[in-house]
């Protein structure tokens, strides 16, 4: 009984700390849903690249991904398409023209000089920048709107202000000399970034470090004007500079942060044209109509089957709508705690994980009914349900993870929008089903004017009414 109780307040406590989330904490709505634009861009081969591999691909998708951070687009999608296209989904962006602006061309790579006596300004403007940066992934999950735009207009003035400290070569060193970039592991879990230039390259670039050389001033690795490394240069090249076309940025980075800085470098070094292949807008009525629909096909659902287990499993059918009605809540509150971005094939997933969390309490009722036409006690009978049905349960979700999973490696966009709304309904069905409508019914039981036979099994024969009653 004592265990019945605890885990009746961490039932409490758990719909007490849902609904507060669920009233604090907005679920940010996708494309579908919110309306915005819809970008295809094709990945244009060259002269020096006359094929795009997934090498290139990935280098310029990195670069897209930095380009929309300026726009300040809240949970954006962008994902490869075949072998030589990128899709940029961008929720509440009305201009797709300014988009296209921003997207469009081929990435600007270029190494400068710090000048001097910049250095306690450029370490100032650093830890600026890396607050301004943690703020904006804060605000990624946020639909305040204004505080997403200030944000981003500080980070536009943060990076001029950087900009502002460095200065081009003369002839500049930009990124079609560089031929190669990647992160590699040095000692201990250390890890640096290889960085490997052409000919005319390696003599812009031993010149640019002989200069730098022991003075403490950076080198200024700027991507479309935004700094994203600044490596100094010891005073051993102080002589002639490092010379050969190869170097490595060192510093405490780990393998993905190596890893990325070098898809940064080789993207922005990329001369591959792009262009605009397809643009989509999708109106804000559309989104609306959408959100409406399916409310009300989801409430509609939901009365429905709530009306169906009360009419057919009595005392255990209400049971079970409670439990379904506090499966919601920790599913949307779940939803809102993980920043899930909500779309109508999320909806759907949603809606068909109360029918996956129905099914698991049918199956535990009609075991129980078994159990009570045998003959057993009310408790035992309840028990034997639980116990019974629970490899039935186990089995049907896991198969439905499984699916999820594929859906969600294989698929793409909205695709995986439902298979992960799918599979996070899945698991707190398990939750609701196993843990709420046992504890609810346990505790219905334990009261005697409860233990009625016709509240769990209608039409039992009249030998096994006295067993059910003890």
């Amino acid at each position: 009984m004592q265990r019945q109780r605890s885990l009746l307040i961490l039932i409490l406590v758990l719909i007490i700390a849902a609904i507060t989330v669920i009233a604090t904490i907005p679920i940010p709505l996708g494309l579908d849903l919110r309306g915005g634009s819809q970008l295809t861009i094709q990945v244009k081969p060259s002269a020096d690249i006359p094929q795009i591999t997934e090498r290139e691909l990935e280098g310029v998708k990195k670069v897209v991904e930095g380009r929309i951070n300026g726009l300040g687009v809240s949970e954006p999608l962008i994902q490869t398409v075949g072998a030589d296209k990128i899709l940029v989904q961008l929720p509440g962006v009305n201009d797709p023209e300014q988009a296209e602006r921003v997207l469009g061309g081929t990435a600007q790579l270029e190494f400068r000089t710090q000048k001097p006596n910049t250095e306690t300004q450029l370490l100032a403007f650093q830890a600026s920048r890396a607050e301004l940066k943690g703020k904006q992934e804060e605000l990624r999950k946020s639909t305040d709107k204004a505080a997403i735009v200030k944000n981003q207009e500080d980070l536009l003035s943060n990076n001029q202000a950087i900009a502002e400290l460095f200065e081009s070569t003369n002839p500049p060193l930009i990124g079609k000399y560089l031929k190669d970039a990647y992160g590699e592991p040095s000692q201990g879990n250390n890890w640096h970034v290889a960085i490997r230039f052409d000919q005319q390259g390696g003599q812009l670039f031993a010149n640019l470090t002989k200069n730098l050389a022991g003075t403490g001033r950076s080198i200024g690795v700027f991507l479309d004007n935004e700094l994203i490394s600044a490596p100094t240069v010891g005073i051993e090249f102080a002589a002639a500079g490092i010379s050969g076309g190869s170097a490595i940025i060192t510093g405490r980075f780990t393998a993905q942060q190596a890893n990325d800085l070098g898809v940064q470098l080789r993207g922005g070094a990329l001369p591959v044209p792009v262009e605009i292949a397809e643009r989509r807008t999708v109106g804000a009525t559309l989104g609306k109509d959408s959100i409406q629909s399916s409310i009300y096909a989801g409430v509609g659902g939901l009365t429905l089957v709530l009306i169906f287990m009360v009419f057919y499993y009595r005392l255990p059918g209400l049971i079970a709508d409670v439990s379904l009605v506090i499966y919601s809540l920790l599913t949307w509150s779940t939803f809102a705690l993980l920043g899930v971005t909500l779309t109508l094939p999320g909806i759907a997933g949603f809606i068909l994980s109360i029918g996956m969390a129905v099914d698991a309490n049918v199956l535990i009722f009609e075991r129980t009914r078994e159990e009570l036409r045998a003959g057993k006690s009310l408790y035992r009978s309840v028990e034997s349900g639980f116990y019974r049905a629970f490899s039935s349960i186990l089995d049907s979700n896991v198969t439905t993870w499984i699916a999820c999973a594929a859906l969600f490696w294989l698929g793409s966009g909205l695709v995986k929008g439902f298979a992960l709304t799918l599979a996070l309904g899945v698991g707190v069905s398990m939750f609701s089903a196993i843990t709420c409508s046992r504890t609810l019914l346990f505790l219905a039981i334990s009261i005697p004017s409860l233990r009625k036979t016709e509240l769990f099994c209608p039409n039992l024969p009249a030998s096994n009414k006295a067993e059910v009653a003890r």
